[in-house]
């Protein structure tokens, strides 16, 4: 009888073992477990983690997009063409110039022109052919796509933009707004918008209407 119950008994311990090791385990149980272990593995865990945790956000701002921090980069919309002669494409071209860089880069709808300015770079999403087109937001996707890869490669995290496509474009805010979630939203990059309070922005809408 003592036998069985020894038997029995130990069957039951090695079940709850077996229970043990698979059960959860808190992430303050992890973190202690690997910051104790080897030093060769404990980085690829930490980075891992931080990737899951980091989040893209996007804030606005009522004011002039050139008052950003310098620090920060800067991204619009433009024809491929490379025309900027209304709305704010045409104030980038007057503050950046550089206009024969941009076209050497032979970069199409859905494709992402680049210059570097003062340790930043200037993003110019091409959305569309010709500077009297309209844009779409394929075309708008495909290009933050491609500012995106770039700022990745680089260690862009901050971005400042005007309501991109919403001023002479007259793309949705609404869906411009999703589209930048969906193309940012496992990143750790900021974007913040920038508007004009409303009566400047429909004095500027009417003096660069087409």
């Amino acid at each position: 009888m003592h036998i069985v119950l020894r038997s029995v008994a130990c069957l039951l311990r090695q079940r709850c073992s077996r229970v043990l090791l698979v059960s959860p385990v808190s992430k303050q149980a992890l973190n202690t477990m690997f910051s104790e272990s080897s030093k060769s593995r404990a980085p690829s865990f930490t980075y891992k983690m931080q990737l899951s945790e980091d989040s893209w956000t996007l804030k606005y701002v009522t004011g002039d997009l050139f008052s950003c921090p310098r620090d920060e980069s800067l991204a619009h919309c433009i024809s491929e063409d490379i025309r900027m002669g209304a709305g704010i494409a045409e104030i980038f071209k007057k503050r950046f110039g550089e206009v024969p860089t941009l076209k050497e880069q032979k970069k199409v709808p859905g494709q992402c022109a680049v210059l570097t300015h003062d340790q930043r770079f200037i993003y110019y999403l091409i959305t569309k052919k010709k500077a009297s087109q309209k844009p779409t937001y394929d075309n708008l996707r495909k290009s933050l796509e491609d500012m995106k890869s770039h700022c990745l490669q680089n260690g862009v995290s901050r971005i400042s933009i005007p309501r991109i496509g919403c001023g002479l474009d007259r793309l949705q805010w609404s869906k411009v707004s999703q589209i930048l979630e969906q193309v940012f939203k496992e990143t750790n990059i900021t974007i913040t918008v920038y508007s004009l309070p409303k009566k400047e922005e429909t004095t500027v809408m009417k003096e660069n209407m087409r």
